[in-house]
């Protein structure tokens, strides 16, 4: 794990990063764990120190439609705009690998936004980058089909986690793209025939 002046030196403020770590509350995550929920108040804001963080929009009748991950470094726009906000999540952010987070109050983070230029610029560069990923996120679901979205979806799975077996079921990724597991098997199946993934037991090796 990085820690706070690794994390973000060169990208925040000496006398920034000395405030982080004298106001951050530093929390670790299993994996699985819910960090943020949907409906509830956010106090503070996550600064992800470690691991990954998969952040989803999730409804009781249709289940739950992927928005994007976190990596090391970064931080969760939906959680800026509540905190900014004094507002409900409208997301739920889970662990998705064993995971560390400072948590910044909210008085602080909107504090720094005027004392700090470079918190500013951070927030702004995170909004932009989020709302990128979720431009994605909503382009593959109205322009992708299902296969496309399902290769994009394990080339991303791969990006964050840096490795080409990926220990996922066919029901995991059903759930995170709000399909059916038989569609998601017959797509999978169709793509080892092609030698684009190997599958395994619980694992899938991606070779393209």
């Amino acid at each position: 794990m990085l820690s706070i002046e690794q994390a973000y030196a060169g990208v925040l403020e000496p006398a920034l990063i000395e405030e982080i770590i004298q106001n951050a509350h530093i929390k670790t995550f299993r994996e699985g764990d819910i960090i943020i929920d949907t409906d509830q108040y956010i106090r503070a804001m996550p600064l992800l120190l470690a691991g990954a963080i998969k952040v989803v929009r999730e409804d009781e009748a249709r289940g739950e439609l992927l928005l994007y991950y976190l990596e090391q470094g970064q931080t969760c726009t939906m959680s800026i705009a509540c905190c900014l906000g004094n507002k409900k999540s409208e997301i739920r952010a889970r662990a998705e690998k064993d995971t560390t987070v400072a948590m910044i109050p909210n008085e602080q983070v909107n504090d720094w936004m005027a004392k700090y230029p470079s918190w500013r610029n951070f927030i702004i560069s995170s909004y932009s980058s989020r709302m990128n990923e979720m431009l994605q996120a909503i382009d593959n679901l109205a322009f992708s089909n299902m296969e496309e979205r399902i290769l994009n979806y394990l080339k991303a799975k791969v990006n964050l986690t840096n490795d080409r077996i990926l220990t996922l079921t066919h029901q995991d990724i059903a759930s995170d793209l709000n399909t059916s597991r038989v569609v998601v098997s017959r797509i999978l199946k169709k793509l080892e025939n092609e030698d684009k993934i190997v599958l395994l037991r619980n694992e899938i090796r991606v070779l393209i």
